[in-house]
């Protein structure tokens, strides 16, 4: 795509020529390799992404941690182990919502919400949702009151964002367990509400 920050096909060579030095060099195995990104791809889930939401919404003092340290909390729950990356995480409140894009490729907190979908990718979104996101919301179906400031955190192959959904209301009697099962991948993005 233009306007990425790297070639694709220069990083694809890249990663063959990786590959191919471990097999090699008798440091990992084709076979190893491939086990090895399967377990990767197979723990990395938005379930993953609204527990961490879920145990936010129950629990103040790990939603204030979450907040101030989002990579040390999610660690807390066994995520993000040996990752390299920094997570931020950014919370919905009454007067302000947040959504995520990565304007120069597509960078993603892989883990916490699973692979990306094809229109976080796209040219379209990653430019409009920064020129005007809330009309690119509204094509989603956020409909935010034209008072709520919208703010776009735009992510980087170091920083990675999610966002912090507002609990839906009427859910004070739901546990952390009922309170995963409704946290979209969207809402963690910022292009739902929940």
């Amino acid at each position: 795509m233009s306007g990425d920050h790297h070639d694709d096909a220069l990083i694809s060579r890249r990663v063959r020529r990786l590959e191919t030095l471990l097999e090699e060099k008798g440091v990992l195995s084709g076979g190893a390799l491939d086990e090895v990104i399967d377990a990767f791809m197979a723990a990395a889930s938005p379930a993953n992404g609204a527990r961490v939401v879920a145990r936010a919404w129950v629990d103040p003092a790990y939603r204030s941690r979450l907040l101030a340290d989002g990579t040390a909390a999610v660690q807390e729950l066994g995520l993000m182990e040996g990752s390299f990356q920094r997570l931020r995480v950014v919370e919905n409140t009454e007067s302000v919502h947040n959504v995520i894009v990565c304007t120069l490729c597509s960078c993603y907190p892989l883990r916490l919400l699973g692979p990306s979908p094809s229109w976080y990718k796209s040219e379209s979104y990653r430019s409009r949702v920064v020129r005007e996101p809330r009309t690119v919301l509204a094509e989603f179906g956020l409909a935010l009151p034209a008072g709520t400031e919208i703010t776009v955190w735009d992510s980087s192959a170091e920083t990675r964002y999610m966002v912090l959904p507002r609990r839906p209301a009427d859910t004070d009697s739901l546990g952390e367990a009922e309170l995963t099962g409704l946290v979209t991948r969207n809402a963690l993005i910022g292009t739902a509400a929940v």
